[in-house]
């Protein structure tokens, strides 16, 4: 089997009905759009949600929910992956968030926030926006340090 003799399966495809060629066609005269109205029309298209006049779905419901237009967005990056990086030779030496970004962990442009899922085994400093208590717990169990951006 090539590329070049690729067919669909056997009665999966037909062609298309032929619309407004003539009355012996079936779907001669109004071509299948019925007689008059706004769908019979040129140029017809239907809005989204449109619903022929009613009162759409969307705005039947009542709203709910609140968006905060201040919320902060935080990259979480545990200390199980930071001790995998350490592990594989990665890092060496303080964490900054400028060798988390050159490791494929963060963005440039994100906040960081270390999360205290895992184990660190090796004393490490470690610099980011925000730590979690467990983390900042485990972090200062091994002997390392961790500064709040």
């Amino acid at each position: 089997m090539n590329l070049n003799n690729i067919k669909p399966a056997a009665g999966s495809t037909f062609s298309s009905k032929r619309i407004g060629r003539g009355q012996g066609s079936g779907k001669g005269g109004t071509a299948g759009k019925g007689h008059n109205g706004q769908q019979a029309r040129a140029g017809y298209s239907q809005k989204i949600g449109f619903e022929g006049g009613q009162m759409p779905l969307q705005r039947r419901l009542p709203k709910f929910g609140f968006k905060n237009v201040n919320r902060k967005e935080f990259r979480a990056i545990n200390l199980d992956d930071i001790q995998t990086l350490i592990d594989t030779k990665s890092i060496t030496g303080d964490i900054t968030k400028e060798v988390l970004v050159q490791n494929g962990l963060a963005t440039k442009n994100e906040s960081v926030k270390i999360m205290g899922r895992g184990e660190l085994k090796s004393a490490v400093s470690i610099s980011a926006d925000k730590f979690t208590k467990s983390a900042l717990e485990l972090i200062s169990k091994v002997g390392g340090q961790a500064i709040t951006l």
